[in-house]
């Protein structure tokens, strides 16, 4: 019965090493230090958004969305059958795992690639939805040293 609860109790206490998740303002100097502000007219500030709202500042993030069908990999969540992987169109020319690296120099490669297509960032309907008419996009930036 002892160990039991000693065993559940330390359970509770292991942490996932999975989870790799950066700050606000290492996402926002990745970003930029990649050539992301303004590219194609967009702000850093709209990319830091769109970082926040799809991953949580997560790049090692997959999620598997099973109603839609589509597997999103990344600080950005970029559609696997879409724009990497060895199914689908790959428009990236690159694995998905590839966009799992907190390096983020795939990740961002994609994300231009996407971005110059002709739905501009609202390819991310989650850019659509909390990020594009945003009067608070100022925000994401704030307290960070660019």
């Amino acid at each position: 019965m002892k160990a039991g609860l000693v065993l559940s109790l330390l359970g509770c206490l292991v942490v996932p090493t999975g989870a790799y998740i950066l700050g606000r303002c290492t996402v926002a100097k990745k970003l930029r230090d990649g050539g992301l502000d303004y590219f194609e007219g967009y702000s850093l500030e709209n990319w830091v958004c769109l970082a926040y709202f799809e991953s949580k500042f997560n790049p090692t993030a997959v999620y598997e969305n099973t109603r839609d069908g589509y597997t999103g990999f990344g600080l950005f969540q970029i559609r696997g059958s879409d724009w990497c992987g060895d199914r689908g169109r790959n428009r990236c020319h690159m694995s998905c795992s590839a966009l799992l690296n907190p390096n983020l120099k795939k990740t961002i490669e994609c994300a231009k690639t996407i971005v110059k297509g002709k739905k501009g960032m609202g390819a991310w309907p989650t850019w659509s939805r909390y990020c594009r008419y945003s009067d608070t996009l100022a925000r994401w930036l704030d307290g960070c040293r660019l």
